[in-house]
């Protein structure tokens, strides 16, 4: 949730969501005093049923709010926690083209959680350790089912964990950019969601594509800070 006043932001809240969006998004409003409210995501619909609302899609929002906090952006990557997004802008920031991922975990938020479960590290322990591995063993399955399983088998044949953590990276590294390709790579980058706080797949990035990535302050209130501008 993001609250601005004259395109100011006033107030940023988050909160894991739950089997209950409604209640979340309730628990997220408490308290707070807005004239307009805008709903973006994927609980949008659910969402403008219950509060008085506009509504807006989620490649609509990321685009606004990477244009405000970067107004050179070009091309925007979303990585959340269920889909992927690469989003081109025209040089006045308007829309241009978007791609998504397949309706599929692979290489988003919750396949690098799994991961990370598989590999018993923490997520904040994951991108890091992965930034140590010497040789990365790649990964041959981007389905979380069939990928887990395979970690699980490599790990049991006696496989540096921290290699398996850059290989699992490095796939969805390789994954992104081939979805970044379709739309172009034009600078400058902004990289959004919460895997934006992962040091390798931002040090993989870079590497791949030579090109420097802005990274917001806060990567993950990027389309809730689009979905505000829409009202101002």
């Amino acid at each position: 949730m993001v609250l601005i006043k004259e395109r100011q932001i006033i107030e940023i809240r988050k909160a894991e969501n739950s089997f209950d969006t409604l209640k979340t998004c309730k628990e997220l409003l408490n308290g707070l005093t807005y004239e307009q409210i805008t709903a973006t995501g994927y609980g949008r619909r659910l969402f403008e049923e219950h509060f008085s609302c506009n509504v807006i899609s989620e490649i609509k929002a990321f685009a606004m709010g990477a244009k405000f906090v970067l107004p050179s952006c070009r091309t925007v990557l979303d990585i959340g926690g269920q889909d992927t997004k690469a989003i081109s802008l025209d040089e006045n920031g308007k829309l241009r083209k978007f791609e998504m991922n397949d309706k599929c975990a692979a290489g988003t938020g919750r396949f690098l959680e799994i991961m990370a479960m598989t590999l018993r590290y923490t997520l904040d322990e994951f991108g890091l350790k992965a930034l140590e591995a010497d040789e990365p063993l790649c990964i041959n399955s981007m389905c979380t089912v069939f990928a887990e399983s395979e970690v699980v088998s490599m790990l049991a044949r006696g496989a540096n964990r921290a290699n398996v953590a850059k290989g699992i990276h490095q796939s969805i590294v390789t994954r992104s950019i081939a979805l970044l390709k379709r739309v172009t790579v034009d600078e400058d980058i902004v990289f959004a969601g919460g895997v934006a706080y992962n040091p390798c797949i931002i040090h993989l990035f870079e590497k791949q594509l030579q090109k420097k990535i802005f990274i917001p302050a806060d990567p993950q209130i990027i389309g809730a800070l689009g979905a505000a501008l829409n009202n101002s």
